[in-house]
């Protein structure tokens, strides 16, 4: 069987609804979910009722893990928190690596996380636009390397474009907007074009549709397919 891999960026977040959030807030650069962050990733999970998931992984960030824990319950599977699908530490966008919760603290909250599993990657503060692509890239590849049966990846924007930009060769474009989802399917034979339905619900969670060729073996199929959804 193919191994299928699933990419998806978190719902939306608090901050971007109630942008005063910020100025109060014990970990600003760690924003929760909105409201209608949640109702995203609720229907993220719907989305992926039956695709024969078998591991997901997340960014320890909390709108990740909210939005991977919203699908892990839906799924009934464990959450692994993964460090290497981190948002860009980018200086331009905060100061100095950004506090989050203590893994310990997500788990007795989110009780669908795992904490056997050790992050295999660690990121480094700060992050230029190549070292994120090149973390999060890296980070695909050891996961898809380790474990061979179908993954979910949850991360941010940057780690959206950098893990399947690490799958698939040429850069294809990709709208890496509120949960949208990325599906890659390794093939054996030729490439093909994966059907994928949009998804249209109240929480605007997208699926994307395109198909690129990979430099890695076997061959790589991206299918890519944008709903409405948030563009920021």
């Amino acid at each position: 069987m193919p191994q299928t891999v699933w990419i998806a960026r978190h719902g939306n977040r608090l901050d971007f609804v109630n942008p005063d959030w910020f100025n109060t807030a014990a970990r600003p650069y760690d924003p929760p979910l909105s409201e209608d962050g949640i109702v995203q990733a609720q229907e993220l999970g719907d989305r992926l009722r039956g695709a024969g998931i078998r591991h997901i992984f997340a960014s320890p960030f909390l709108r990740t893990v909210q939005t991977a824990h919203e699908v892990a319950k839906i799924l009934d599977r464990p959450l692994w928190l993964e460090a290497g699908l981190s948002e860009w530490l980018n200086p331009a966008w905060m100061p100095t690596y950004p506090e989050t919760e203590a893994r310990e603290i997500l788990a007795a909250q989110y009780t669908t996380i795992d904490l056997s599993y050790s992050a295999a990657i660690q990121p480094h503060y700060p992050e230029s636009e190549a070292d994120v692509a090149a973390r999060t890239a890296k980070t695909v590849q050891h996961l898809v390397g380790h474990y061979r049966e179908d993954l979910l990846l949850v991360g941010h924007g940057a780690s959206v474009l950098g893990t399947a930009h690490g799958l698939v060769a040429g850069k294809p474009e990709i709208q890496a907007s509120f949960c949208c989802l990325v599906q890659i399917v390794a093939t054996t034979t030729k490439v093909q074009t994966i059907p994928s339905s949009s998804q249209r619900g109240r929480g605007n969670a997208s699926s994307n549709h395109a198909i690129s060729p990979t430099a890695r073996n076997p061959t790589m199929v991206m299918a890519k397919n944008c709903g409405p959804s948030p563009t920021s």
